[in-house]
């Protein structure tokens, strides 16, 4: 089981001629094996910040990355090795693989830089992984992302996150750039899979109808402070926070949006 924190973490970006810009202020989120958090905002409310400070792709200003207690390593094969616990799958499938490349390619990269499994096996896990994220191996693992839909290319995308065997998995907005027919399908296997592999997922997204289904809990993020946490229904069911009620004011009625999935 494990453990990623951000204590009192705070970003601020250089902006050329104004100064700064605070992009998140003191914010702490813990995301745990086996739980799925919810982070929900609008577009420049600071999700992807943390998603990014979270994969070191940046650096917060202040406070504290926690890894089961230990700050996380700033470089070098300490490094490599926490992101090889914490995996991103990116919002969107269709800049996220090399076109270039073979699917094959895209899976057995991250088995052999991580030495997953030996050699001999790596085949034999690349056809498991595209089982898991349910696609038929032999129909895809020659092909090159161009010849598969975006719901296809994401699950691509999901089995070469988990291919290293993570412990966390930070989904940023994972299916806001799919068509609305495969969005459930792809939101339902990330589910399962944290379930069976006893996954912390952090679930970005500005979409609370999905927050509520898909997560055990939703922290909700406004101009880079956290207004509002706790149990996912008891956010949606009894939101005490303006901003809160607003984005539900906005947002398709859940028990409706998931009505049919229910059956």
């Amino acid at each position: 089981m494990s453990t990623l924190e951000l204590k009192g973490v705070s970003k601020r970006y250089r902006v050329r001629g104004s100064g700064t810009m605070l992009a998140l202020d003191d914010v702490d989120v813990t995301i745990t094996s086996g739980r799925t958090l919810a982070l929900v905002g609008q577009s420049g409310s600071g999700k992807s910040t943390i998603a990014k400070i979270i994969t070191q792709l940046e650096r917060a200003t202040s406070g504290e990355v926690l890894l089961d207690g230990a700050p996380i390593p700033r470089r070098g094969a300490a490094l490599r090795r926490y992101r090889q616990q914490v995996r991103m799958v990116f919002q969107d499938p269709f800049a996220s693989l090399n076109p270039y490349h073979s699917i094959r390619h895209h899976l057995e990269r991250p088995l052999r830089l991580d030495k997953v499994v030996p050699r001999a096996q790596i085949e034999a896990e690349v056809v498991r992984l595209l089982d898991l994220v349910r696609l038929d191996p032999g129909a895809t693992i020659d092909r090159r992302p161009h010849e598969l839909s975006g719901g296809q290319r994401q699950r691509v995308a999901i089995a070469r996150a988990i291919a290293s065997r993570p412990s966390l998995l930070v989904a940023d907005e994972p299916v806001s750039m799919l068509d609305v027919s495969i969005r459930l399908g792809v939101l339902n296997l990330l589910a399962d899979l944290q379930r069976s592999q006893n996954l912390g997922v952090l679930y970005i997204t500005h979409d609370l109808a999905t927050a509520r289904h898909f997560s055990d809990e939703i922290m909700v993020l406004n101009h880079g402070r956290v207004v509002e946490q706790g149990p996912s229904d008891d956010v949606i069911l009894n939101p005490q926070h303006e901003y809160t009620r607003a984005l539900l004011a906005a947002s398709p009625d859940p028990d409706k949006h998931f009505e049919g999935a229910a059956r």
